[in-house]
C-alpha cells in the first residue's frame, strides 16, 4: 500500500526521517481499532535519540496541531504521541523488541514509507 493523503502523517514521517528514526513502520489500523486510523512505530538507538525523535515530531506541529496526549514510560524507552487519527510509538530498540507491537497488530496492513 502507499501512503494515503493525510495532513498529519507526512509531517510525522518527515520529522522522524529528519532525526534518522530506525525501522519506521506505518500500520493501517482504521478497520481494526476505534481510536486511530494509523499507527506509526519507530525506534531510536538510545534514550537521547528517542528524546530527539519525540522532540522532532512535537516541533513539526504548532501548539494547536500537536499531539493531544503524550505519555513517556518511566525509563523513557517508549513514548506515545496521540494525534487522534495517528498514534506514534517511539521506542528504544530493546523495548520495541520486548513489546512487539508489530506482532500484536499483525493483522493490520503495512503502508509503504
Amino acid at each position: 500500500m502507499t501512503l494515503p493523503v493525510s495532513p498529519t502523517l507526512p509531517k510525522i514521517l518527515k520529522a522522524l526521517e529528519d532525526k534518522k528514526a530506525v525501522n519506521v513502520q506505518v500500520l493501517d489500523v482504521g478497520n481494526i481499532a476505534s481510536y486511530a486510523d494509523f499507527m506509526v512505530i519507530c525506534s531510536g538507538t538510545s534514550n537521547t535519540h528517542v528524546a530527539a525523535l519525540v522532540s522532532s515530531v512535537e516541533d513539526a506541529f504548532g501548539k494547536r496541531e500537536g499531539p493531544v496526549y503524550i505519555n513517556p514510560s518511566k525509563d523513557d524507552s517508549w513514548w506515545i504521541l496521540d494525534f487522534v487519527e495517528v498514534v506514534v510509538h517511539v521506542f528504544k530498540e530493546e523495548s520495541r523488541a520486548y513489546y512487539d507491537l508489530e506482532g500484536l497488530w499483525s493483522d493490520a496492513p503495512r503502508l509503504a514509507v
